[in-house]
């Protein structure tokens, strides 16, 4: 069978005792094979009889001895030559080497160092950071926390935790594991409801801009305090910074009478779900970003530290799915307050909210470099009657575009008859909604010849 190098996969002609850094790697990546007695391309070299019977009573000891984990050793014959295979499995425990520990990224040996190195220790002892304690102690509350955050979220979290109202702040730090059993506040705590969360973490808060282009910035906005604080921010800057319509033709009741209905350049309930998985899924280790909202003319963009937490994807994003919570207290928060519907169910909500708008769906995409980056691209409709008249579209130009929007096509005869034209008039008009790319011809010459919207991401 043909093998490639990759992130599990290594020849090597002969054995060295620098590879015990591969393996180590092996054992804090996914497990792997080191395949000994081939070339740089998997191509069989062979070894010596001798030299294979000594390698498989030394490896496995040694090994053992240095890297603390027991790999299977056997010995392969191929072509009669002989070949020796090392089998790592995958370590549930940070493995080291001379102190110093690797990963494999592709098919090379990375050795780990800073904060890559904390995420990656934390994430193989089982701890999570918003787990660890502070050097607060529950005695402090008043003096760190933020009351009326805590009173928020007792109203907030009335559904799900009936008898919240009726508990001491103590009680119910307690009961959320916000505080250790000796006492110490958790740094989950510190973000969720403390009164002036940079003070511990310089990088935890949010910006939201407003650009023209990727160098003309038109608004910045700086989002601080703690995460409740911080949702509440984002979403008036990005309000502040997005249009909005009122649509004449539907009425909603409220308690103050007869509201016309607003529609947002985006559906503010996806915004409002990107900005709490950003909040909530960030990795906080990663102390050179925060959380970035770029608001274009025709695209909103929001990004957080972080990659995804394995095993789940970019694709199971477009499905029903779970995975492991990056910061476990920090989300089981947001969902007693009644923010998070269920796991693995806010990207689903953001798609379907852009289709009940006719917006294009959100792209997910991953940054997987460092500690990586996670963001989601809203596309705004340039089909609408504003951003048209924008373009300069004339009347009839825009009434033929609502209407391919409801029909899917349409041809010249049917602009003729839907303005009441010339089929010289419609063939001018329809030749410059092409021109500007709104529609795109298709099919051949003649009455087959018909005109749809241009496409758009993910339309």
């Amino acid at each position: 069978m043909e093998k490639v190098e990759n992130h599990t996969v290594e020849f090597k002609q002969s054995w060295h005792d620098e590879y015990l850094k591969t393996i180590a790697a092996f054992a804090n990546t996914e497990g792997g094979t080191i395949y000994i007695g081939y070339d740089d391309r998997g191509e069989v070299v062979g070894l010596e009889k001798s030299e294979t019977k000594k390698m498989l009573e030394d490896l496995p000891n040694k090994i053992r001895s240095k890297l603390g984990i027991t790999p299977f050793v056997r010995e392969e014959i191929q072509n009669g030559k002989s070949l020796l295979n090392i089998e790592i499995p995958c370590s549930s425990f940070p493995v080291s080497c001379d102190g110093k520990f690797y990963i494999r990224a592709g098919s090379t040996t990375q050795e780990l160092s800073g904060i890559e190195l904390s995420s990656f220790l934390l994430e193989k002892t089982g701890d999570s950071w918003d787990e660890l304690p502070t050097s607060e102690n529950i005695d402090q509350l008043e003096e760190i926390l933020d009351n009326e955050s805590i009173e928020k979220f007792k109203v907030l979290a009335r559904q799900r935790l009936p008898l919240i109202e009726q508990d001491t702040i103590k009680s119910i730090l307690q009961k959320l594991n916000l505080v250790t059993k000796n006492g110490r506040i958790t740094r989950a705590c510190i973000l969720l409801f403390g009164k002036n969360p940079q003070k511990y973490f310089i990088s935890a808060y949010s910006k939201v801009g407003r650009f023209k282009n990727n160098t003309i910035i038109l608004d910045t906005v700086e989002v601080k305090g703690n995460l409740f604080q911080q949702l509440d921010g984002i979403l008036e800057a990005i309000k502040k910074n997005i249009n909005v319509m009122f649509d004449t033709s539907v009425r909603e009741l409220s308690l103050e009478g007869v509201a016309r209905r607003e529609i947002w350049d985006y559906p503010l309930d996806a915004l409002r779900e990107a900005a709490i998985n950003a909040l909530v899924h960030r990795d906080y280790l990663d102390t050179s970003s925060s959380i970035e909202v770029r608001i274009y003319d025709d695209e909103l963009i929001l990004s957080n530290p972080g990659k995804l937490m394995p095993p789940l994807t970019i694709e199971q994003l477009r499905e029903k799915h779970s995975g492991r919570q990056r910061n476990p207290l920090i989300a089981a928060v947001f969902y007693y307050a009644n923010l998070i519907e269920s796991w693995g169910s806010g990207t689903l909500k953001m798609i379907e909210l852009c289709k009940q708008q006719n917006l294009p769906e959100p792209e997910f995409v991953e940054r997987k470099e460092g500690l990586g980056q996670f963001t989601v691209v809203f596309h705004k409709d340039i089909f609408n009657e504003e951003e048209l008249r924008k373009r300069g579209l004339n009347e009839r130009q825009i009434k033929a575009v609502k209407y391919v929007k409801e029909k899917g096509k349409i041809t010249n005869k049917e602009y003729q008859e839907l303005s009441n034209i010339s089929r010289q008039m419609a063939t001018i008009d329809l030749s410059h909604l092409v021109e500007k790319g709104i529609l795109t011809m298709k099919g051949k010459s003649g009455k087959g010849i018909a005109y749809q919207l241009t496409k758009l991401p993910n339309n």
